[in-house]
């Protein structure tokens, strides 16, 4: 099962690091990781997916609540969240298929946001089916290159991951 955890840090050089060598020296695996300020400039918030069952994830939780820097650590359970990742895909898209490729980006309300003679770089944003899906359709184009941003997840309603 995969787990989402939000993970309120001291905005601070290593932390990143600290947080990494602990799931390395665990042998967890980080399934994606993204990181960035939040409103408050002396702290960041680090979204982590991990693969696992409860008993990883609890461990996985007790090892970062015990890390110098570690503000809040939090499961955000899918139901009461919501999650979302950035990709860009960039796809052969000569004249005969780039009227098709642009009719995918539309059904997928993604973005095309770089077009060159034979290739074009599509903008997608959307939970990681949506994502899988566009890029599965996009294959019979030939992908030349895909990046993808790490998810990141807030919890529904008035409810917040917050520094206490």
């Amino acid at each position: 099962m995969r787990h989402t955890i939000a993970v309120i840090v001291e905005n601070r050089s290593g932390v990143l690091a600290r947080v990494a060598s602990l799931f390395g020296r665990r042998s967890f695996n980080i399934d994606s990781l993204s990181v960035g300020p939040t409103d408050n400039p002396d702290h960041s918030r680090m979204t982590i997916s991990v693969e696992g069952d409860e008993v990883i994830l609890e461990q996985v939780v007790k090892q970062l609540s015990k890390l110098i820097n570690v503000i809040r650590v939090s499961e955000l359970v899918p139901q009461d969240s919501v999650e979302r990742e950035l990709a860009l895909i960039k796809v052969n898209a000569d004249k005969e298929g780039r009227a098709e490729v642009m009719q995918l980006v539309s059904v997928f309300r993604a973005k095309i946001i770089d077009v060159s003679t034979k290739s074009m770089i599509i903008e997608v944003t959307g939970d990681s089916q949506k994502i899988e899906a566009m890029e599965r359709l996009l294959r019979q184009f030939g992908i030349k290159e895909v990046a993808r941003a790490g998810k990141v997840s807030m919890i529904r309603g008035s409810t917040v991951v917050k520094v206490p």
